[in-house]
């Protein structure tokens, strides 16, 4: 099960046919079970690092619908909006994360998928929040 999403990089000709190869077999997997929550994480994981943010919300909304309290679910969703652009939606998915427990606040500060937000005033406010909820703050 994947644990974070991760950005698109480079990808060779190679792990872009594997990853396309991947993507396709997991979307026959959830159009036949579409509550398999761990195919759709792979399935969001796999449209992210292909660049197909829009496909890859549409999967972390799904899943948010499924498992509304999951703290990684919401971070997911929140990197989603922040790739998107949706600062507002990110901002608050981000904030719903946190207070169900997401706490990989080191990586949350260096996420390139967050990376947009990071750069929008909204983050300001969830910045100090964390600091307060940090070991030794």
């Amino acid at each position: 099960m994947p644990n974070k999403k991760s950005s698109p990089r480079k990808l060779s000709p190679v792990q872009r046919r594997d990853l396309d190869i991947e993507i396709g077999f997991l979307e026959g997997v959830v159009r036949r079970d579409t509550g398999y929550v761990e195919a759709l994480q792979l399935l969001g994981d796999g449209y992210t690092r292909r660049g197909r943010f829009s496909d890859g919300l549409k999967v972390d909304r799904r899943l948010s619908t499924l498992c509304p309290d999951d703290p990684l679910v919401c971070y997911n969703l929140a990197c989603s909006y922040s790739l998107m652009g949706n600062f507002i939606k990110a901002a608050a998915s981000l904030r719903r994360a946190i207070a169900h427990g997401y706490r990989d606040f080191k990586w949350l500060r260096r996420d390139p998928d967050l990376e947009p937000l990071r750069q929008h005033a909204l983050f300001q406010k969830i910045s100090a929040d964390l600091s307060d909820l940090e070991p030794g703050a």
